[in-house]
């Protein structure tokens, strides 16, 4: 996993006009990538802000950042979780446990989905919120470990995780537009402006 920076320099060099996979044609094989690169390929597509971080001060530092970047310093930031808030609030923001007059919104999540870059989420994270009802600001924290391929297998290990109770309204993010821009591509679906905090464990 410690693979992520050197993902993320080639992701971000400039692209020659043509693309080697669009040249390999529509019945050769799919290149299978690993399961970080896939997800990072594809979370950028959807237009995700992805932050990979090291250590947890290398986190504090990014979370610092995004505030101040979008004047959030002194502003409500939603938490329904109070070890994340215990682990963030020193660091700036008004945390609240109130949806109402939020600015942003931060949480963990169940799962990262390589496949197609989407953040899965369940009631352990949003409640019995619907995507709707959350600010169009969302800072995730998450970590390499809770990467996995597909939904499938990640619905799987919600299962495994919490036998005696499974969590209810699961969803998955997977639309992250910074400037709220429609198309009929992601109509009916929830675009939110999406900072991940990405943690290596492994």
């Amino acid at each position: 996993m410690k693979l992520f920076k050197k993902i993320l320099d080639i992701i971000n060099k400039p692209q020659p006009a043509e693309d080697p996979i669009e040249e390999r044609g529509k019945f050769m094989p799919n290149i299978d990538l690993p399961v970080d690169e896939k997800f990072t390929i594809n979370f950028k597509k959807n237009g995700g802000k992805f932050i990979y971080c090291d250590s947890i001060e290398e986190i504090y530092d990014s979370f610092r950042s995004i505030l101040t970047e979008n004047n959030w310093t002194n502003k409500k930031i939603f938490c329904i979780n109070p070890k994340l808030k215990e682990k963030f609030e020193k660091l700036g923001g008004d945390f609240s446990t109130s949806l109402r007059g939020s600015s942003s919104f931060i949480t963990t999540c169940e799962n990262l989905v390589a496949d197609n870059g989407a953040i899965l989420v369940s009631s352990n994270q949003i409640g019995e919120l619907k995507l709707q009802e959350l600010p169009d600001n969302l800072i995730l924290f998450a970590t390499t470990s809770q990467l996995v391929n597909t939904i499938g297998e990640g619905l799987r290990g919600i299962k495994n995780k919490n036998k005696n109770q499974i969590p209810t309204n699961i969803t998955t993010i997977k639309h992250f537009n910074t400037q709220g821009e429609k198309n009929f591509l992601n109509y009916g679906s929830n675009t939110k402006n999406l900072y991940l905090l990405l943690l290596e464990d492994l």
